[in-house]
């Protein structure tokens, strides 16, 4: 765990230059905004560790995979999102010196992200090694306002010399992914335009024949004053940069405005998206820096009034909440359903950008409660566009008449996943699609979406579950093998117990939005079972059959659910038993090892349990916590989420402070060591809802339609004064603000909201709040 980051509620500091950890504050420090992003390189030469990373979202490129065997229905590809030409880039060179962190010293380093207003700053004094001491701030965004365009603010100030400096604000196209997996290059030049103080170039991906187009414009200051520069054009492949030579004097700062707009053929004619980039660039040049942060600061501020979270007496807990919250803000907004949301964001290349069941599982439920009710519903409608593609992926496995398999990894709904005993394996991810599904419309109430959408997608999603379980006449049981759960470390067994019962349980809320949607509109029900020739009879009465005789394998002597079949044979032992400096395993032990241990990456019984935990009574759900909590390892940042829910609802205190720290703080103290190649961004969503769903108790009543209320059973942990989030649920804006004794909800809309507070329904009228004293033992 690395412990440089400052504490800071609002902000993250870096004071001092970590050269061994630049890489790591790069990840943290990025900046997006739902259209593109950029990890917290330097602007000017750096030759020391760096992982340079510009994105563009919805452009990605089939990467070969690289696996040496082939099987039918297997991938033959691996989407990634690419990285983009970079676009911050400004050199520096002091009469034949360049400046480059790297080779000399350096003084007053401080890094900044500002999440309360987003924005990147950054300050140091480098110490040339002629002697000359330069001192630089620079500001830049990502904005939202305008979101393909970003912003620089570079200034330069010689401190102990006179001196003539150059400045070459540059484009970069010949730029690769680190993790090519055959070292390619995946663009190709189209075009490109210089001229005075401007630049332009557009590339297009290699097969998928996406184009981006990135324009640069550059204006100078010197004393305040605007600057009539010479500059000179510069052009080389892949690569485009104005040059210009100033007079720079001892105590004087020169400041350079670099604006950038990344425009991609996602939304412009490829014919046209040049004259549109110049276009584009002209406007935000026009508005100035100036109004362009002022319009980032007002536009997160109105973010930040309806999804933050306050903690009083907890900087730690209060800047990893602000830090995960304003990273997922900056990953996704809602604005475009063909866009969804890559395990590292804008923040990295693991994991390729594409899109994993992190969305439906964990990332879902934020948008749902801190966003306008359309940002979730896009989500949805993602997949639903996909349905046909996932129909493909199972066809190509061999299911027939319409069943769905939606992809482990994806970018356009085809499997791109390069693990087989993940690509065919875990399957349960059919189950998380079904489940946000439920989740949409139990928090929103908008039925009409089954009717609309949801429903087609339920039906083939059960319809591959009907087919992928068959019967054993040993245990006269439906069984399912050769699987992996959501512990991935453990492949291809037999009857995983979460596995089973998601599909079970989609299996029963499909039959469910079947009389629903029925009862809703019929005609348009009618409509939808023609077209996909569902036969309703037979359909329904399989399901029904596989529901009632699902195998799902238990110990009835300790009264727990078993992870799989044969569990019990491992070497049960607790993580405390690992040798010192073994951690994480997967780091240090063979898969082999592993995979024949008993430890487990995440929750797997205890996802399902935190899924469906009103189906199970309190002690249940605490003999399945207490056995297999002990035997996790939480090398996957999507573990100690669960299990920070899970420990508030029983009453751990310090275990569920314990798991929310970890989630919260994952990235900012690099728990796994593996920060530098991108931040969590999916498990970001799983620390709010530690908070959310496991400080503040929020549920949604088990009741039909509109008159389901939110349900609450808040607490603070003992060390903090007070606890205070917001929620939106059916157009009302309602806050929760905890202490010790007491719980207050305020209402924020114009209509009285009825909630339960640990049991007790309270209506708290529009515009004004209601406070509850409370008991917790």
């Amino acid at each position: 765990m690395k412990n440089y980051i400052s504490q800071d509620p609002w902000c993250i500091v870096e004071d001092g230059f970590h050269r061994d950890y630049n890489e790591i504050s790069e990840s943290v420090m990025s900046l997006g905004n739902g259209r593109l992003g950029q990890r917290g390189n330097f602007e000017e030469k750096f030759t020391g560790k760096t992982l340079q990373g510009n994105y563009v979202a919805g452009v990605y490129y089939p990467d070969k995979t690289r696996v040496g065997w082939w099987k039918n229905g297997y991938p033959d590809y691996f989407a990634k999102v690419l990285n983009a030409a970079n676009w911050i880039g400004i050199d520096i060179d002091i009469e034949y010196e360049t400046l480059d962190l790297n080779l000399c010293d350096v003084r007053d380093f401080r890094r900044v992200l500002n999440m309360q207003e987003g924005y990147l700053e950054r300050s140091f004094v480098a110490i040339l090694k002629s002697g000359k001491e330069l001192q630089v701030n620079s500001k830049r965004f990502c904005s939202i306002v305008d979101d393909e365009a970003g912003v620089i603010r570079y200034a330069i100030k010689p401190l102990n010399f006179d001196a003539k400096i150059t400045i070459t604000p540059y484009i970069d196209g010949a730029i690769r992914n680190r993790d090519a997996n055959y070292d390619e290059t995946f663009w190709d030049e189209v075009r490109k335009e210089t001229g005075y103080g401007e630049a332009f170039i557009e590339l297009r991906t290699r097969k998928t024949g996406f184009h981006v187009a990135t324009g640069m414009g550059v204006e100078i200051e010197q004393d305040g004053i605007k600057v009539d520069y010479q500059s000179q054009p510069i052009k080389y492949e892949k690569y485009v940069a104005n040059r210009m030579t100033l007079d720079c004097r001892q105590g004087q700062e020169t400041v350079i405005y670099k604006y950038a707009v990344n425009l991609s053929s996602l939304n412009y004619d490829p014919d046209m998206i040049m004259k549109e980039a110049r276009q584009s660039l002209q406007r935000i040049t026009r508005k100035g820096f100036d109004k362009m942060l002022f319009e980032q600061m007002q536009a997160w501020a109105d973010k930040w009034k309806t999804n933050d979270i306050v903690i009083d007496g907890d900087v730690a807990a209060q800047q990893g909440i602000r830090f995960n919250i304003f990273q997922l803000n900056q990953t996704y907004t809602g604005e475009d359903e063909r866009l969804n949301i890559g395990p590292k964001g804008f923040t990295g290349e693991k994991y390729g950008g594409s899109t994993y069941w992190d969305t439906e599982a964990y990332c879902l439920p934020f948008y749902l409660s801190t966003a306008d009710q359309k940002v979730a519903k896009n989500l949805l409608v993602y997949r639903y566009k996909q349905l046909g593609k996932a129909i493909e992926n199972a066809q190509k496995l061999g299911f027939r008449a319409g069943a769905a398999l939606y992809p482990m990894v994806t970018m356009n709904g085809e499997e791109c996943h390069n693990e087989w005993e993940i690509t065919f394996e875990e399957i349960h991810r059919n189950g998380a699609i079904a489940y946000a599904i439920y989740d949409y419309v139990r928090h929103t109430g908008d039925e009409q979406y089954l009717v609309e959408y949801g429903l087609e997608v339920l039906i083939a999603i059960s319809r591959f579950w009907s087919q992928r379980v068959n019967w054993s006449k040993a245990k006269q049981q439906y069984v399912m093998l050769g699987v992996t759960g959501p512990n991935e470390y453990e492949n291809n067994v037999n009857n995983n117990w979460y596995t089973n019962y998601i599909a079970a349980w989609t299996l029963r809320y499909t039959i469910e939005a079947i009389e629903k949607a029925k009862a809703l509109d019929a005609e348009k029900y009618a409509e939808l079972i023609d077209r996909i020739h569902f036969r309703e009879e037979k359909e329904m009465a399989t399901a029904r059959q596989i529901i009632e005789k699902i195998y799902l394998p238990k110990d009835d002597e300790r009264g727990i659910f078993l992870q799989q079949e044969g569990f019990l044979d491992k070497d049960l032992m607790p993580v405390s038993d690992i040798a010192k400096g073994q951690r994480p395993i997967n780091q240090h032990w063979s898969w082999d090892r592993i995979l024949r241990s008993c430890f487990i990456k995440q929750a797997d019984v205890l996802q399902g349990l935190y899924f469906f935990e009103d189906e199970f009574d309190t002690e249940t759900l605490r003999r399945n916590f207490d056995f297999y909590e002990p035997m996790t390892v939480h090398e996957s940042s999507l573990s100690p989420c669960v299990h920070s829910i899970q420990a508030s609802k029983l009453g751990m205190r310090e275990k569920a402070y314990e798991m929310y720290l970890r989630t919260a703080r994952l990235d900012l103290d690099d728990y796994n060591n593996d920060t530098e190649d991108g931040c969590h961004i999916t498990s970001m969503a799983g620390t709010w809802l530690a908070v959310v769903k496991g400080f503040g108790g929020m549920r949604v009543e088990k009741a039909e339609g509109a008159d389901a209320q939110l349900l609450f059973n808040p607490y603070c942990p003992n060390h903090w004064q007070s606890l205070a989030f917001k929620i939106r649920f059916r157009g009302a804006l309602l806050q929760i603000t905890t202490t010790q004794s007491d719980v207050t909800v305020t209402n924020f809309s114009t209509k009285p909201v009825t909630v339960i507070i640990h049991g007790k329904a309270i209506t708290v009228d529009g515009n004004a709040a209601q406070t509850v004293k409370i008991t917790v033992e």
